[in-house]
């Protein structure tokens, strides 16, 4: 089963963003903030990231960068997820080390497609 990881500090978002994830078939481990999301991707070593950036304490960019520093961790791959959607910040987000982006309020059937799109991408786990 393919396992994802769903960093979002906010309780309904996460709560509703994985049980829809669930249904589609993914395990899904989820993180209240930047540091829980950087501590469960070395432990659990999920398939993919889906990586909100606006967390309290370490947020998204910076929990990115660690990442991405990390051996155990620099090849996952990474969506961002946020609800800044202003001019440049797809780019921002992809130079952070995402390898996608999204926007809130999540398109639930575009993030799919995008989740699809890099899981194929980066082969069976």
């Amino acid at each position: 089963m393919t396992k994802l990881l769903l960093v979002e500090d906010n309780e309904p978002s996460r709560d509703m963003l994985a049980r829809r994830l669930a249904r589609r078939g993914y395990q899904v481990v989820s993180a209240a903030d930047g540091v829980q999301g950087v501590q469960l991707a070395q432990t659990e070593a999920p398939d993919l990231i889906l990586m909100d950036m606006s967390l309290p304490g370490l947020d998204g960019w910076e929990a990115v960068r660690q990442l991405r520093a990390a051996p155990a961790t620099r090849a996952i791959p990474i969506i961002a997820l946020t609800a800044h959607a202003m001019a440049g910040d797809r780019e921002k987000a992809l130079a952070a080390g995402c390898d996608d982006y999204d926007s809130k309020p999540v398109d639930f059937a575009r993030l799919l497609a995008k989740i699809e799109a890099l899981l194929a991408r980066e082969g069976p786990g």
